[in-house]
């Protein structure tokens, strides 16, 4: 890595002035990088070659790290950021997430949950902290689709409420900036906001070409809330019980195969720069140097064209890839229970 003496960055040569890089501005007015890197890949790669590559993507300009418990590397992520903090970057230079996972709701469960995730990251607080999932089910790692939780309930307000004035409480503790969510619906969030005393900053669903959820993505807009994007380019490298034979490939899509073409970029990059551009918070996972430096170079060069986007916003095939079977209850009917399709939250 290399010093600018101006302002004590410590960037790799061919890395990006993270101070280029677009911001969101949350309603608290902390800023939040536009672009992230996530680290869920313990179903292909292991804890340490993640931990790698998120120091690496840190040396190439990356401010925004999103983590988990429950994909379990984040004592070796933690490693990696007391090394680039050592070498000169500031802490208050990086946006770290963590997430709290299924099986600690528990109101006694919440903060040390998230005291853990701050030992094991090597941090005294976090910049954001997202209830998971919005519901207790669990399944154990490396589980396939067809396993259940035999406790598995369906969402139950009451119960949300009661984990969320314990994330309330890490905020009043100091130990988190921002509460959020994750894989929620628009009709949960809604009771959310009605009830939350501390409202949500930010809120992670999937998003992508072929799955914009554009309706829920206005709401979370209109309502002040960051929408962080996964499965940016379409996860090819999520578990294989996330995959069925219905879901499509937004890579090969013939309207982002033209545009990558047009620009000299793999069309990966494309709906990076695509997600980045409409005003999401994309967080694609790689461990390869030249595809997460590619992904942050596609947040600062040219926009695409607004015929581009507009093309691009025509081929949304409403493709959920991260249906989220193996958190299913007993009486279920199948996946779409989880997520309110019919605008009625499933009991």
């Amino acid at each position: 890595m290399i010093e600018n003496q101006n302002t004590n960055l410590f960037i790799a040569s061919d890395g990006i002035d993270p101070r280029q890089v677009p911001q969101r501005t949350l309603y608290t007015g902390a800023k939040i990088p536009a672009i992230g890197l996530g680290t869920f890949g313990s179903d292909r790669f292991t804890g340490q070659v993640i931990a790698e590559a998120v120091k690496d993507a840190i040396a190439v300009g990356y401010r925004h790290i999103d983590c988990a418990a429950v994909y379990g590397n984040e004592h070796l992520i933690g490693q990696s950021f007391r090394q680039v903090i050592q070498h000169g970057i500031k802490r208050e230079e990086l946006w770290i997430t963590s997430k709290l996972w299924n099986d600690k709701h528990g109101e006694k469960d919440v903060i040390p949950a998230c005291e853990k995730s701050l030992r094991d990251l090597q941090l005294d607080y976090l910049d954001l902290y997202l209830i998971h999932w919005p519901f207790p089910n669990y399944h154990a790692p490396g589980v396939d689709v067809n396993s259940r939780d035999p406790y598995a309930t369906p969402y139950v307000h009451e119960a949300y409420m009661r984990t969320w004035r314990q994330m309330e409480k890490l905020v009043d503790l100091g130990l988190v900036r921002h509460i959020g969510t994750s894989n929620m619906t628009q009709s949960k969030l809604k009771l959310l906001l009605r009830d939350a005393e501390i409202k949500p900053a930010c809120n992670e669903m999937e998003l992508h070409p072929h799955f914009q959820q554009s309706e829920f993505f206005k709401f979370v807009l209109d309502n002040g809330i960051i929408p962080i994007g996964y499965c940016p380019i379409g996860s090819p490298k999520r578990p294989d019980r996330d995959k069925t034979e219905t879901d499509t490939v937004v890579v090969e899509d013939p309207v982002i195969v033209k545009i990558a073409k047009r620009i000299n970029v793999h069309p990966a990059v494309v709906c990076v720069k695509w997600a980045v551009q409409r005003g999401q918070v994309p967080i694609p996972f790689s461990i390869h140097r030249k595809n997460y430096l590619s992904n942050l170079q596609s947040a600062v060069s040219d926009p695409l064209t607004d015929e581009e986007m507009q093309a691009i916003a025509a081929i949304d095939k409403n493709c959920r890839l991260i249906k989220g079977q193996v958190f299913l209850w007993q009486g279920a009917k199948d996946w779409t229970d989880l997520w309110d399709v019919d605008g009625q939250i499933v009991s």
